[in-house]
């Protein structure tokens, strides 16, 4: 047997993709009672902060539920400039990290080029470079050992035929960051191979969707390298995930090439309204990385208690290694069974002998737990 990914094909979807499978359907599968299943392939929290509670109770939002949001979103974007240390015009809304990326892609990644994806990392990376008809270069990451870090040579030489540079850190779904200097090295070997080339440096598109947790972010190198774009979001260490707001940070030519792409309202006026206060009140994002960092920690203690081998992680989730492809699928049809959602990947995937495994609330992680050490009485060895 080797493992799937819990995603259910859609009939509207590209060829080739698929999207995670809903409740519903992981219910009707499993014969698990809907209010039963945990989702722990989604790298969301358990429940929002209470500010967000007390907004939706007040009803008074950025305009009316009857009208469109502001169109330059001024608020939110001076809130974020604010909290990212940017300036107002170095930032671009969008819907979600998601319509960041696919804004990107539109504007800079033209049918036929070519895109490096530095593997493995986020699936949109790939999805997104050919939905614009270009080329992915795959670029495999250095061994578990090294820290799931980049090919630093590969990642420049692949490079010098590419339009976008895909990269994340910390990076999903390792969990962990890049080494300290590397990016910046990255950068510094793009702009030296444009200024002796005939080609510019490709678009260096850095994902910090989890650098809350680690407590620093690398936008300062726009000022050295007007090529970088940053990516940040609300959704995770904001625990905002389906208010769907995400930002590209960049210097303000680079925002004006991404804005034409931008729809005028894909965010609604609820979340702007919600992302904004959360922003600009420092006890949410506190929160929030407090209760993940002591639940991360009694969650990799537990199933490395159980048995189970548990990789370095600063973010909200953990990648454990069942050292076989047919270890790992045997795992998440249990975990499924008793209505718990793992990320697994699929038989050809780097990580293919794993599950991802997102850290959620006290109750949650504790089937979890409960689960884990079952499994290792219930499964052949």
């Amino acid at each position: 047997m080797t493992p799937t990914p819990v995603t259910f094909a859609s009939s509207t979807a590209p060829a080739g993709y698929s999207w995670e499978a809903t409740d519903e359907q992981i219910a009707a599968r499993y014969g698990v009672p809907i209010e039963d299943i945990v989702r722990f392939d989604l790298n969301t929290s358990p429940a929002p902060p209470a500010l967000a509670q007390r907004l939706l109770a007040a009803g008074r939002f950025e305009a009316a539920l009857s009208e469109y949001p502001p169109t330059d979103y001024r608020r939110l974007v001076h809130a974020a400039a604010a909290r990212y240390g940017v300036g107002t015009d170095e930032v671009l809304v969008g819907a979600g990290a998601d319509e960041i990326l696919d804004i990107i892609a539109k504007a800079f990644l033209p049918a036929g080029a070519a895109a490096v994806v530095p593997t493995p990392t986020y699936a949109m990376y790939r999805i997104i470079t050919e939905q614009r008809a270009a080329s992915v270069l795959i670029v495999p990451r250095l061994t578990a050992e090294a820290g799931y870090a980049l090919d630093l040579p590969t990642v420049r030489e692949a490079a010098r035929s590419a339009a976008v540079v895909w990269l994340c850190s910390p990076n999903n779904p390792t969990a962990v960051p890049e080494p300290d200097g590397a990016i910046e090295t990255l950068l510094a070997d793009l702009a030296t191979d444009a200024a002796v080339g005939t080609r510019p440096a490709p678009i260096v598109v850095l994902d910090e969707a989890y650098a809350e947790f680690v407590g620093h972010s690398l936008v300062g190198l726009r000022e050295t390298y007007p090529n970088l774009v940053v990516v940040r979001t609300a959704s995770k260490a904001y625990a905002l995930a389906g208010l769907r707001v995400g930002f590209a940070l960049a210097r303000p030519e680079v925002i004006a090439r991404l804005d034409p792409y931008r729809p005028p309202g894909s965010v609604s006026t609820v979340s702007v309204t919600i992302v904004t206060e959360a922003l600009l009140d420092p006890g949410v994002l506190e929160a929030n990385l407090e209760r993940v960092t002591r639940e991360r920690t009694r969650l990799s203690d537990g199933l490395t208690a159980a048995g189970w081998s548990v990789g370095p992680s600063v973010t909200n989730f953990v990648l454990v290694d069942f050292a076989s492809p047919e270890r790992a699928a045997a795992v998440a049809e249990t975990l499924l069974r008793r209505g718990l959602v793992p990320r697994t990947f699929g038989a050809t995937h780097p990580l293919a002998g794993h599950l991802r495994l997102t850290v959620r609330d006290p109750h949650e992680n504790d089937r979890l737990l409960d689960a884990a050490h079952a499994i290792e009485s219930e499964l052949p060895t």
